[in-house]
């Protein structure tokens, strides 16, 4: 291990998540603050966890995040798949593990744009026969 730093670009949504991982115990800060005042909700904590349950890495690794961009569940789900990827910097045998799992995919779902005419991307004025 020439480079005790791994790097990975994690997105969703309007959330980009930059993500360090570096040998340790397990300790995961995201924007300067630790992972139980970050996010509040169990569920995220969870999804944020995946990748490294997944490789049984949660032990070895301090993950140090920067994500900005979006809500609280895009962020989460940004900084899964960018975990992921410096995952595979870390070691490129984890990758079978992670792409069965689908954390290497980028998801692609993004907000639908306004239309003109509407009040939002599909929901119509009221209509009323007078």
């Amino acid at each position: 291990m020439a480079s005790a730093r791994y790097y990975g670009t994690g997105r969703r949504k309007k959330s980009i998540a930059r993500v360090y991982l570096m040998p340790g115990t397990g300790k995961i800060t995201i924007n300067k603050r630790d992972i139980d005042d970050y996010l509040g909700m169990e569920t995220l904590k969870v999804i944020v966890r995946q990748p490294l349950a997944a490789t049984e890495t949660v032990d070895k690794f301090d993950v140090l995040v920067n994500v900005r961009g979006g809500g609280y569940t895009g962020q989460a789900g940004a900084i899964r798949h960018g975990i992921a990827r410096a995952l595979l910097q870390a070691d490129p045998d984890y990758r079978p593990v992670l792409k069965a799992a689908g954390y290497l995919t980028r998801d692609p779902r993004m907000k639908e744009r306004k239309k003109y005419g509407l009040k939002a991307a599909r929901r119509a004025p009221q209509f009323s026969k007078r």
